[in-house]
């Protein structure tokens, strides 16, 4: 509703004080003190923190470094974005679906992909049941193959060999492998590389200079960040790790890089604040919940107090309900080889937050509640655990 009435207001706010109802609510200052002693951590390398507030780019700003000894982190450092990718794929199925080249009742049989599932179920699985994770088969199936080197397309067509675990459509099993068939279906329909597709449709038309899809465009950046890791309980900073393809090869999964400038212009596009190219009705295909997600919920309830509450899957997307009064939010976050990533967001107020960091550290998680408890004028806690636990010193 708000994005309707932003032109007037404009007007409105050029001749007069900004009203109590539109005033800034987030201390970008207190955050910035909180973020500078997060990424002094000693399980932090480098990290990068932007805000939308009111659907404007308040707050953009890198801590720490893009290698242990390298360079300061900047608001223009590329990280990878890892399973935020998929809300790239799901962006860009909606886009097909508004140009009437596809639907997502389409089964993915009707489509050249290598995806077969149990009982052959890739004649009953729809695009929809593919990015919503419906597809009735274990959680992360043969990732662990895909580290391994495995070719892709073999491993989808492996998984017919699986024990279904749900009827398709009625359970959600997240996955990757399996995932990576919407990059082929893309493919096939645009009849060009799933990089350029995305190229062509959102990260050209939303000005994201530093975005890419792929090992190479990560590390032909100016600027990126290497990816580092440590296992819970070991001593010492995070140590170095290797940029592999294995997560590059299912790039609807995993496959973006980009910087934090980029990743808030997408944000504000997920926002409905780019209708020319992320219209209402792709959002709304996008960001209906299509199944409640018990695992996430679970680790949310356990881990923040169930701060967040009724964790659902959309398509490519997570949806819940934030805080006592159960304001819709959307969001997501990813992890992968010593790279993690989150969005969340209020798509009615055109406010959220987006963070990207080159380490295995989870202290990073707790930036999305205190950035939206602000923005909620709710009392403030120590997410960040940096007056408790491991940021104050403990374990």
């Amino acid at each position: 509703f708000m994005r309707f009435l932003r032109p007037a207001l404009l007007c409105l706010l050029a001749a007069t004080a900004l009203p109590a109802a539109f005033a800034q609510t987030i201390d970008y200052d207190r955050l910035d003190q909180r973020l500078t002693r997060l990424a002094a951590d000693e399980d932090m390398v480098g990290l990068a923190v932007a805000v939308i507030e009111d659907g404007e780019i308040r707050f953009a700003k890198g801590y720490g470094y893009t290698a242990i000894g390298g360079a300061p982190v900047t608001d223009e450092t590329v990280f990878r974005w890892a399973s935020l990718s998929k809300g790239v794929a799901a962006s860009q199925i909606a886009i097909l679906a508004g140009q009437a080249r596809l639907n997502l009742s389409d089964t993915v049989a009707k489509f050249s992909t290598s995806l077969r599932l149990p009982g052959g179920g890739e004649t009953r699985a729809t695009l929809e049941d593919v990015l919503s994770h419906r597809l009735g088969i274990v959680s992360n199936a043969y990732d662990t193959t895909l580290e391994d080197g495995r070719d892709p397309a073999r491993i989808r067509e492996s998984l017919r060999g699986l024990k279904p675990i749900c009827a398709i459509g009625e359970c959600h099993t997240y996955q990757n492998v399996a995932f990576d068939a919407v990059a082929e279906v893309v493919e096939q329909v645009t009849q060009s590389k799933y990089a350029d597709a995305i190229d062509a449709s959102l990260f050209k038309p939303l000005g994201m200079v530093t975005a890419s899809i792929g090992r190479v465009g990560l590390e032909a950046s100016p600027s990126w960040a290497r990816p580092y890791a440590k296992r819970e309980k070991d001593a010492g900073p995070p140590r170095p790790k290797t940029v592999n393809d294995d997560y590059y090869r299912v790039p609807a999964a995993g496959g973006v890089n980009g910087s934090i400038r980029d990743l808030a212009l997408y944000a504000r596009a997920q926002m409905g604040l780019v209708p020319d190219v992320l219209s209402d009705t792709a959002l709304e295909m996008m960001q209906t919940p299509r199944i409640y997600t018990s695992r996430e919920q679970s680790g949310l309830s356990r881990r923040y107090k169930g701060h967040m509450r009724d964790a659902r899957y959309a398509l490519g997307w997570r949806v819940y309900k934030y805080g006592d009064a159960g304001t819709r939010v959307v969001g997501h976050r990813g992890a992968v080889e010593g790279y993690r990533s989150l969005i969340l967001f209020d798509p009615e107020r055109d406010t959220g937050v987006v963070a990207l960091w080159n380490s295995s550290s989870r202290l990073p998680v707790g930036i999305e509640f205190e950035v939206m408890d602000m923005a909620y004028n709710l009392p403030p806690q120590d997410w960040m655990e940096l007056d408790t636990g491991a940021a104050a010193g403990g374990n």
